[in-house]
């Protein structure tokens, strides 16, 4: 049994505010559909912190975030990031996560920039090990399983030593338990063929792979 009884952390719009400088352009980690991710540090736990604050009007509704709290407070695994906490105060929701220095494996492989190492192919064979063991503890070592639904680069957080972690579980469901086999459910995440990108990066797989003489 994986599932534990850890909860996680409620904190103040206000703490979260001054742990952000008042959420400063300077402290800004990055910013999409969800909402906008700080760099802050929290005195309470004495600890730097990545702080979600999602957009009233974005992607995330609170349908999801009620579901990343509960996931991510139950789940815990070397691969999957930590919940240190939540706030939900008013019509302001927001999730608060260890800190990973290195960013997610997006920023690495589709926009590095220029003071980026280059990933070499071991590097990212460690990467993608570490990842797969992530989806393995949610699928088939928790009771009930977990469904992931959003395996994506930029869902994969890295850690010193480019330590790999799965973030992000708003899709996640539960899934079947005893001889309940089946699940009925859409297909989420990133298609392998992405159309909107330059030709040379439109398949995902052969994108990623790398050149002849890398893997000799």
């Amino acid at each position: 049994m994986v599932l534990s009884n850890g909860a996680a952390q409620i904190f103040t719009f206000r703490e979260l505010a001054a742990a952000t400088n008042n959420f400063s352009a300077d402290c800004l980690l990055g910013e999409g559909g969800f909402g906008r991710v700080y760099k802050g540090y929290l005195d309470s736990v004495s600890q730097v912190v990545a702080i979600k604050q999602l957009d009233r009007n974005g992607l995330q509704g609170n349908r999801e975030f009620l579901v990343e709290v509960l996931m991510l407070s139950l789940l815990h695994h070397p691969n999957l990031v930590n919940l240190i906490g939540y706030c939900a105060d008013g019509d302001q929701r927001l999730l608060v996560y260890e800190y990973m220095p290195l960013g997610s494996l997006e920023d690495h492989l589709h926009d590095p920039s220029p003071d980026k190492t280059r990933l070499d192919w071991n590097t990212r064979m460690t990467i993608a090990a570490g990842a797969a063991k992530g989806l393995e503890h949610l699928h088939d070592k928790t009771n009930p399983p977990v469904i992931y639904r959003d395996l994506k680069c930029s869902n994969i957080l890295l850690g010193e030593g480019y330590h790999p972690k799965l973030s992000d579980f708003g899709l996640a469901k539960l899934g079947p338990v005893g001889d309940k086999t089946h699940v009925s459910t859409r297909v989420m995440g990133r298609r392998a063929i992405d159309v909107t990108r330059a030709a040379g990066e439109q398949n995902l797989v052969a994108w990623i792979s790398p050149p002849s003489s890398e893997v000799a």
